[in-house]
């Protein structure tokens, strides 16, 4: 186990939920953390709290050369980098039927693109310290949930690349990392819990041990744990390495999904088309695309 003390490093998807509670717990072990995220005043707020040593920045992950001077910035603040976290993530709520592929593209830009441009930025300052990468995935790429098409591919993807990448920058003294926590109580899956009945109703059909919440506390302690072991993969909750991967598990979840879905798509796809939005009120996902409008606009 590696002692968190004194380690630097930058979070994207800092602003709140899982990440903002990371940097919380990281810095309680004595980390320097750096802030990365669209939401200025939360990040300054957040960074405030934690600590004078602790700094923050406004940046796009899916715009690789603001990113790339983002982390030149870190590195100037902390003289390197020790730790990475590939954070970032969106999701939506619509199925392939009713969503537009700007909003399927955009989920799948901010979480693969993004985490690629991620570990790009700060590749060559990782490889300097012989730090840890520690990219996101998901308990969902073990299986397929409705409504989760475009945000289960850019998962499987990082978790894909993740692996790929293990074996290019090993001989470097680079750990790299993925983690794939299963429910979280962040804003994301309320937003769900609570825009959409058939969310809901979907959820409850889930088989153990996939119906689990966790605290973003719990989890947070979760990421914290993997980088101070540097761990090559781990699920949140833990146990569902054991059962996630196993064909039977998926053979059964088909089925259960199989009889709800011709009553509980229909549901889900009318509601979203009722609330008129794709994105949770608290998700970066209709700010993102609200983003490329208006640059498609100014060409």
């Amino acid at each position: 186990m590696k002692s968190i003390k004194d380690q630097r490093v930058l979070i994207t998807g800092a602003a709140r939920g899982i990440g903002a509670e990371v940097a919380r717990q990281l810095v309680e072990k004595g980390a320097r953390v750096a802030l990365v995220g669209l939401e200025p005043d939360l990040l300054s707020e957040l960074a405030q709290n934690l600590g004078s040593e602790n700094i923050w920045f406004e940046c796009d992950v899916t715009d690789f050369q603001a990113l790339e001077h983002c982390v030149k910035k870190v590195i100037g603040v902390f003289g390197g980098l020790d730790v990475v976290v590939a954070n970032a993530g969106i999701a939506c709520t619509g199925t392939v039927a009713i969503s537009p592929v700007e909003v399927m593209s955009k989920i799948v830009e901010v979480n693969l693109i993004g985490t690629i441009n991620t570990v790009s930025a700060c590749l060559p300052a990782m490889i300097e310290s012989r730090g840890y990468l520690l990219l996101v995935g998901s308990m969902i790429s073990h299986v397929s949930m409705p409504g989760s098409a475009a945000y289960t591919a850019s998962k499987v993807a990082v978790e894909s690349f993740a692996k790929t990448l293990r074996l290019e920058v090993a001989h470097k003294g680079v750990d790299v990392g993925i983690i794939k926590p299963g429910w979280t109580d962040t804003d994301l899956v309320q937003d769900q819990m609570k825009g959409l009945n058939s969310f809901k109703g979907l959820f409850e059909i889930l088989p153990w041990p996939f119906y689990i919440v966790t605290s973003v506390e719990k989890c947070g302690k979760e990421f914290v744990n993997a980088i101070s072991r540097r761990r090559r993969s781990q699920c949140v909750p833990y146990f569902v390495a054991f059962v996630g991967p196993k064909s039977w598990i998926n053979k059964i979840w088909e089925v259960i999904f199989g009889l709800a879905a011709h009553r509980l798509i229909p549901e889900s796809e009318q509601e979203v088309k009722d609330l008129g939005r794709f994105f949770g009120p608290n998700s970066m996902g209709a700010k993102l695309i609200e983003k490329s409008r208006g640059k498609s606009g100014e060409s």
